[in-house]
């Protein structure tokens, strides 16, 4: 008979676990998606020709599994080098290496572009690098007095660390000083997760941060200054300092769309508008999966001989039904999660900033994006899609900016109508002296519910979530929601591919898949 395997959501993780089974086994998968589209937070939503990436995504990874398995899917293409010079390099898992850029068959459109990175700190209505350089233009925007402060704080917190770090406030003191933790993190962090730092777990710097430092920013600083020796690996490379990554030309929906086509010519199904309520489950096993038709409200049940979830536990646990213990259901019904707001704003030019870096009649910056650090408006980082890819904009004379505002369900922001959501952001941009008045040619709002998996309230006792889910031996949590992790795509992706090797070995033990950005060498902090 043939097995199959329930896979709840079309977002990286689930797209991945369903074409490794495709690819290594006789397991038919069963995609359920709710939403009318593939890609999950990584999708791109095209607005009258012009297409939003929903918090930005760099292709890059630690991986080599990861990298090869994109290019599997897309292949690279740098306009610099093919098709006379048909590899180009890129920096991942702490070396310099060569990707193929052989000419591309066809329209060429279906492409990776090799992408520079740049982004950078808005902080007093000046542009500061990040990470940050003891530079004249560091010196000359914070002044004397603050960088004698910053200084003597990080002495300090060298000589004396807090001995243990029980939030993410002692995680950022310990790396970088009182003075330049209040400079620079502590207001920033606190707009993106609504509540102060001292509440945040330490995990999920460890996590989100790890390596990155005063001393590592400098190592690298300095190892730049060094010729370049192609034949062995370079300094260790933090993923916040990289500096070249990969990107689907029309964005990262380009990427999970064809992967979720490559599923369906291999026989996989795909179901949308499809949203799971009901998991039976006997004798430690989930037997039958029950999914609402969004479109018509019917229900629908498929027997499950696997299942792999990237749902939000808090949803997959009320999917369980009432046999789940109450301890178990009252922590999972309140895991935190912020929301995820993005105003996309069409501007003809931008105002003119001396230290913007600009070489662009329209004055666009040539950043990625940019951290808005000011304490006076609610913006917490502004996309620039040009810089991303000249194929998210339909208009090359025009400027796509993406403002992204963090918010939790219920709350001012969230409740806010999408005009009023536009003004504000157009008022917050002229504001801080990024816009000149009435610059806006057109405008549009993209709200992301439970789009971060936060680390604070009854976070704190996630571990009997896990010890009761973990037993049931042919369910696999994978991806950030459904492990509710903050993980990057490539970190989804290593779940999912490991719960399918789970699936074909028969292993049922979960322990894997929990140590991915944990403790496994994929891991950018190296411990000796």
């Amino acid at each position: 008979m043939t097995r199959q395997a329930l896979i709840i959501g079309a977002g990286p993780a689930g797209l991945t676990a369903a074409l490794e089974l495709l690819r290594h086994s006789d397991i038919i998968p069963i995609v359920l998606e709710a939403d009318d589209c593939v890609g999950g937070i990584s999708r791109t939503v095209n607005y009258r020709g012009n297409r939003i990436d929903i918090g930005g995504h760099r292709f890059f990874s630690k991986s080599d599994w990861v990298m090869n398995w994109w290019r599997t899917i897309l292949p690279v293409y740098d306009p610099q080098h093919a098709p006379d010079q048909p590899e180009a390099e890129i920096t991942y898992r702490n070396q310099t290496r060569t990707v193929s850029t052989t000419p591309i068959q066809g329209d060429g459109e279906h492409v990776f572009l090799i992408r520079n990175r740049l982004s950078r700190i808005y902080f007093l209505r000046k542009f500061f690098d990040y990470p940050l350089k003891l530079s004249v233009t560091t010196f000359g925007n914070l002044g004397l007095v603050r960088m004698l402060r910053i200084s003597i704080s990080y002495a300090q917190s060298q000589l004396k660390p807090i001995r243990h770090e029980r939030s993410l406030e002692d995680f950022l003191i310990n790396r970088f000083g009182r003075e330049l933790y209040r400079t620079f993190f502590k207001d920033y962090t606190e707009k993106v997760w609504g509540v102060s730092c001292d509440e945040i777990s330490a995990e999920w710097g460890a996590q989100r941060i790890k390596g990155l430092s005063i001393r590592s920013a400098l190592a690298h600083a300095l190892g730049k200054l060094l010729p370049k020796r192609h034949d062995v690996a370079q300094k260790d490379i933090n993923t916040s300092l990289i500096e070249r990554f990969l990107y689907p030309k029309y964005g990262p929906g380009q990427m999970w769309g064809t992967v979720a086509e490559q599923v369906q010519q291999r026989g996989g199904i795909l179901h949308y508008r499809h949203s799971v309520i009901g998991l039976h489950h006997e004798a430690g096993r989930i037997t039958t999966v029950v999914a609402q038709n969004l479109d018509n409200g019917e229900t629908v049940s498929f027997m499950a001989d696997f299942v792999i979830s990237t749902m939000a536990v808090s949803e997959l646990v009320r999917a369980l039904g009432k046999d789940v213990p109450r301890v178990v259901q009252d922590i999972a019904f309140n895991l935190p999660y912020r929301n995820f707001i993005t105003v996309g704003l069409l501007v003809r030019r931008m105002k003119a900033n001396c230290q913007s870096r600009s070489t662009q009649a329209n004055h666009m910056p040539p950043d990625n994006w940019i951290y808005i650090q000011e304490r006076d408006v609610k913006v917490g980082r502004l996309q620039i899609f040009n810089n991303w890819s000249p194929g998210l904009v339909r208009d090359p004379d025009t400027v796509w900016l993406g403002l992204e505002y963090f918010c939790n369900q219920g709350d001012d922001l969230w409740q806010m109508s999408d005009e009023q959501l536009k003004f504000l952001g157009e008022k917050e941009l002229i504001q801080i002296n990024l816009l000149e008045p009435n610059a806006v040619l057109d405008s549009v709002v993209i709200r992301m519910p439970k789009a971060y998996p936060a680390y604070f309230g009854s976070y704190a006792q996630f571990d009997q979530v896990r010890a009761y889910l973990d037993p049931i031996n042919n369910l696999f949590l994978v991806g950030r929601n459904g492990m509710h992790r903050y993980n990057n795509q490539d970190h989804s992706m290593l779940t999912a591919k490991l719960a399918v090797e789970h699936i074909i070995a028969g292993n049922p033990d979960k322990t894997a898949l929990w140590a991915v950005n944990i403790n496994d060498e994929y891991h950018e902090e190296h411990k000796a």
